[in-house]
Order: structure tokens, then C-alpha cells, then sequence
């Protein structure tokens, strides 16, 4: 995972590791992955019955952030373009 690897490497350059030793550990990072995508795999196989209801409830948070922490962030920086999603009568139903 690409962006993964550099949001763990560039902070390390930054604090001064060398560049050889942060792209090891960015590389690290990733190592897990194979791992956590078959113990997501199984987790989502076995909770078939209840999974839309959680992705219902995902999707819900989702919006939530969106309408409280970033369109209040756009009005305050003066970007009236985001500010419509505050009032939008789609995410009301």
C-alpha cells in the first residue's frame, strides 16, 4: 500500500532517520496486511447475516463526520462551494 508506506516513511525522514532506514520501516508497515486481509476475509464471512446493517451504520458515521467536523471547517475557511452538504435534504432520509 503505497500511501500507507509514505505516511509511515516521510515522518521518519522528517525526525531524521536516514532514507534507507525509513523505507525499511514503511516497508514493515505493510507487511501485515496479507495477514489482516484474510482475518478480514473470515470476519466478514461469518458476519454475512449483520453486514448491512453494519456498512448502514458505517456509511451513517461517514456522513455524520462530513456534516460535523468538515463542512463547519469549509465555511470557517470561507469555501461556500462544501457548505451546501449542511443543508442538503438527500442526507435527511
Amino acid at each position: 500500500n503505497f500511501p500507507e508506506g509514505l505516511a509511515v516513511s516521510l515522518p521518519l525522514r522528517g525526525a531524521g532517520f536516514s532514507r534507507w532506514k525509513a523505507f525499511w520501516y514503511g516497508h514493515l508497515s505493510g507487511v501485515v496486511e496479507p495477514l489482516a486481509g484474510v482475518l478480514g476475509c473470515l470476519a466478514v464471512t461469518m458476519a454475512q447475516p449483520i453486514l448491512p446493517y453494519a456498512l448502514a451504520f458505517a456509511a451513517g458515521a461517514m456522513v455524520y463526520v462530513v456534516v460535523d467536523d468538515i463542512v463547519p471547517e469549509a465555511q470557517a475557511c470561507s469555501n461556500g462551494r462544501l457548505a451546501f452538504l449542511d443543508n442538503d435534504p438527500r442526507l435527511s432520509w
